[in-house]
């Protein structure tokens, strides 16, 4: 099924299902973005700012709420995935460990995941479980973009500062850093620079579709290759039936 409408104009948000590990995830017939950090880095309210649907994640004043992979359908062409937070410390310690497990294997086997934005919190300063997470997405491959969240909670010299410190700091693991973005659900910002990063992704995936289905057709176009983040390289695997969008 082709995708109707622009990324960028959400246009149906569809629950598809909370899935306690990767087998009970949905079919992999559509690409996904993920969307993960740290326990109240404003994960869900994100999530309802990009969807304009203030119900599509609930909000929690408990840390570590999300304990499941929560899946919806965008614009019936591609998923969003609340993944739970890798800060998790409301809960047994096995449970914890099992929840990680389960992130960990979605974000190394999903063949259909496309990126992830990777959560940090902007007012501070960088953080020990946020530079180890970074690094276990650079080890293992995963494609990601960082988003710093709740800009308007600190000043911008205080936001400014502290991203510095965070790239400065995972700088060393890259030849190019990945691409950064601010953003705050309370007051939108940002919400057009997310979602175009996943309108050109999708973008891609469909200029690969048809490339690989007319192969006379070979010239990719430059100025949607540019959209692409660079680390979005290994995902995702573009000889799988993706639909034309």
């Amino acid at each position: 099924m082709g995708c109707e409408f622009s990324i960028v104009n959400i246009s149906s948000a569809i629950f598809d299902c909370s899935a306690p590990d990767l087998d009970s995830c949905p079919d992999e017939t559509l690409p996904e973005f993920a969307f993960i950090g740290r326990s109240n880095v404003g994960k869900s309210s994100l999530l309802n700012m990009l969807a304009g649907e203030q119900g599509l994640a609930r909000v929690s004043p408990t840390p570590g709420f999300t304990r499941l992979i929560n899946l919806f359908t965008m614009n019936k062409c591609w998923r969003l995935v609340d993944l739970p937070g890798y800060g998790f410390s409301h809960g047994a310690r096995k449970d914890r460990a099992r929840f990680n497990q389960t992130v960990a294997d979605y974000l190394e086997n999903r063949t259909n995941l496309c990126l992830v934005f990777a959560l940090i919190e902007s007012g501070l300063v960088p953080q020990k479980i946020d530079l180890e997470f970074v690094e276990w997405l650079v080890r293992h491959g995963v494609p990601f973009v960082l988003v710093f969240t709740k800009t308007d909670k600190v000043t911008a010299l205080t936001a400014q500062t502290n991203i510095a410190a965070f790239t400065q700091r995972i700088s060393p693991w890259f030849e190019k850093l990945p691409a950064v973005f601010t953003c705050s659900a309370a007051t939108r910002q940002g919400r057009q620079e997310l979602l175009g990063v996943i309108d050109g992704a999708m973008t891609a995936i469909n200029t690969e579709s048809i490339r690989a289905r007319v192969p006379s057709e070979s010239s990719a176009n430059p100025s949607l290759q540019a959209r692409v983040p660079e680390n979005l390289k290994r995902r995702p695997d573009l000889n799988r039936p993706w639909p034309i969008l």
